[in-house]
């Protein structure tokens, strides 16, 4: 089985901040994450449309790729430690830097499971796979920014706007965006997704500097 990997985008170097985003995936696949992922390639083009405004502001923009396709043991998911692993990485190239987690399906669940680490300050989460069984107490004086689109079939907007109203008892902000008719897989208004993607993200850091 091979190791996670990253992709990143803008200068390391000089980065103030990070903004590490998590891909989709399945339920259940030991199968390895390959360049041909269409969940994986799907985050890649936001990250390459998304990328060089964030690094106008001293922002590096890294895409994670899991080791196995599938949530798989929901008591130990499987892309939950790839996720602490690059979050690791992070502070090992950069220092304790600011990390904003900008996650699609399974990648938002995932960030949300991994929120509690003192370098993140929010999640950005784009058509989430949520369930009634997920934690919100890693949000804890952080922020969630949720974007949904009403015609999802894949995953629940109803689900997501439940996790809003639950994770706003602990978050410091909840806030969820319905993104009209659209499916899960971002391929419709795809302006939107990213603008929201972008817009999100920049907001989560800009009120953390102000801090």
């Amino acid at each position: 089985m091979p190791n996670p990997s990253l992709t990143r985008a803008g200068t390391a170097e000089s980065a103030r901040a990070v903004v590490l985003m998590l891909h989709g995936g399945t339920q259940r696949s030991h199968d390895a994450v390959t360049a041909r992922s269409a969940s994986w390639q799907r985050m890649l083009a936001m990250q390459r449309a998304i990328s060089s405004t964030l690094a106008k502001e001293q922002t590096s923009t890294w895409l994670l790729r899991y080791a196995q396709r599938g949530w798989n043991d929901p008591s130990a998911p499987s892309p939950v430690p790839d996720a602490r692993w690059a979050l690791g990485r992070v502070r090992e190239e950069i220092g304790d830097v600011p990390v904003v987690l900008l996650g699609h399906s399974m990648g938002a669940r995932t960030a949300v499971r991994v929120a509690n680490d003192p370098n993140v300050v929010g999640v950005v989460a784009l058509a989430p796979w949520f369930s009634a069984g997920d934690p919100v107490v890693g949000l804890k004086g952080k922020s969630l920014y949720a974007a949904h689109g009403s015609t999802d079939r894949i995953t629940s907007a109803r689900e997501t706007q439940r996790y809003i109203s639950r994770a706003a008892g602990v978050a410091e902000l909840s806030e969820f965006t319905d993104m009209g008719p659209v499916g899960h897989y971002m391929l419709r208004r795809v302006g939107a997704w990213n603008s929201f993607a972008l817009r999100s993200t920049s907001s989560l850091l800009e009120t953390h500097c102000r801090r």
